[in-house]
C-alpha cells in the first residue's frame, strides 16, 4: 500500500488501463503538455504519446461526440472537461445519445466512455465553475454515476468505469483532489453501485458522497466524545444506488441523516430518504429522516460567504443531536 493523492489516483488508474488497452484514449482541453486543468494527467503525454491523448479545442460539446462516435467502433475514451459546470454543454451527448443508443438499437451499439468532471465549491471560482449538477444527470435511465471521495475509492471505481461497456460518468471533488489515503500498488476494481461503511455505529446513520464524506466523519468522531455513535454510509456511487446498504445501516441504528453539497432542494438526498421511507427501514424509524444540503443559491466569490453556503461539521452534528435527543413521535 502506498499513501498517494486523490489526484495522483486518477492518474494512476488512467495510465494503467491505457498501458494494458490500447484503445483507452483520453480526450479533453489541455490534458497533454499542460497536464490537465488541475494535473490530473501530468506526465502522460510523454509516455502515451498523441497515439492515445487527444489535446481539443475549447468546444465540450464537440470532442464529446468524438468520444461517442469513437466508442461505437471499439474505442474506450475517458472525457475529461475543466469544470463540471461545462457538463451542461455536453448534456446533449449524454442524456440524448451516450445514455439511449443501447436501448433503440435493441443492444446491438454500446457506449463504453467514461466522462470525468471536476465539481464543487471552496476554490475561489465562482458561480459558473463552482456548482455540484449531479442531479441533472441521475434523472436519465442508461447513465451510470460514480461520485467518489477517497483516493482508494477513486482509483478502483475509475478502473471499473473504464472496463464498463456503457457509459459512466465519473465525478470528482475539486477540494479533495490533494487528499491523501493508501491505495494498493497493485490492480483492484470496485464494483459501481457499492456504498461503504466508513464508519460503524448504533445510534444514527450519516449517508453521504464525495466532499461531505470527510465533513461527517470528523463530525461522527466529535460526537463520539459526546457519547453519540454515529454510522457513517459513503455511497460512492449515485447510480446504481446501493439501497440494500442503507436499509441495513437505518434498520441498525433507527435514524438517518443524509448529506451533501449540492443545495438542498431537489438534491440527491431526496431519493436517498425515498428509499428508506419506501422499504422496511421506514418501521425502524424513531425520529424523522433528515438531511443537509447547500444552501440555495449561485456559488459566491468572497470566500467568507462561500464556507456558509455548505453544510459543516457543526451543522452536522447539531443535526445528529436534534436526532437522537429530540427524534419526535416514536414510529
Amino acid at each position: 500500500m502506498a499513501e498517494i493523492t486523490f489526484l495522483q489516483a486518477i492518474n494512476e488508474a488512467m495510465s494503467e488501463e491505457m498501458r494494458a488497452n490500447k484503445n483507452v484514449v483520453l480526450i479533453g482541453e489541455d490534458i497533454g503538455i499542460y497536464g490537465g486543468c488541475f494535473g490530473a494527467s501530468r506526465g502522460m503525454l510523454e509516455e502515451f504519446g498523441t497515439d492515445q491523448m487527444l489535446e481539443t479545442p475549447i468546444s465540450e460539446e464537440g470532442f464529446m461526440d468524438l468520444a461517442m462516435g469513437a466508442s461505437m467502433i471499439g474505442m474506450r475514451p475517458i472525457v475529461e472537461i475543466m469544470f463540471g459546470d461545462f457538463s451542461t454543454l455536453v448534456s446533449d451527448g449524454l442524456i440524448n445519445h451516450a445514455a439511449k443508443y443501447k436501448f433503440m438499437t435493441g443492444g446491438q451499439v454500446e457506449v463504453p466512455l467514461v466522462f470525468r468532471a471536476p465539481f464543487g465549491s471552496g476554490t475561489g471560482a465562482a458561480a459558473q465553475h463552482s456548482q455540484s449538477l449531479e442531479t441533472m444527470f441521475t434523472n436519465t435511465p442508461g447513465l451510470k454515476i460514480v461520485y467518489p471521495a477517497t483516493p482508494y475509492d477513486a482509483k478502483g471505481l475509475l478502473k471499473s468505469a473504464i472496463r464498463d461497456n456503457g457509459p459512466v460518468l465519473f465525478f470528482e471533488n475539486k477540494l479533495l483532489y490533494r487528499a491523501k489515503g493508501e491505495v494498493p500498488e497493485g490492480d483492484y476494481t470496485i464494483e459501481i453501485g457499492k456504498a461503504d461503511i466508513k464508519r460503524e455505529g448504533t445510534d444514527v446513520s450519516i449517508i453521504t458522497y464525495s466532499r461531505m464524506l470527510p465533513v461527517c466523519l470528523e463530525a461522527a468522531e466529535q460526537l463520539a466524545a459526546e457519547g453519540i455513535s454515529a454510522e457513517v454510509v459513503d455511497l460512492r456511487s449515485l447510480k446504481p444506488l446501493d439501497t440494500e446498504t442503507i436499509i441495513k445501516s437505518v434498520m441498525k441504528t433507527s435514524r438517518a441523516l443524509v448529506v451533501h453539497e449540492a443545495p438542498k432542494f431537489g438534491g440527491f438526498a431526496g431519493e436517498v430518504v425515498a428509499a428508506i421511507m419506501e422499504s422496511e427501514a421506514f418501521y425502524h424509524l424513531d425520529a424523522p429522516v433528515a438531511r443537509l444540503g447547500g444552501k440555495e443559491m449561485p456559488v459566491p466569490y468572497n470566500p467568507d460567504i462561500e464556507k456558509q453556503i455548505v453544510p459543516v461539521i457543526d451543522d452536522v452534528k447539531e443535526t445528529v443531536r436534534k436526532l437522537v435527543n429530540n427524534g419526535g413521535v416514536k414510529v
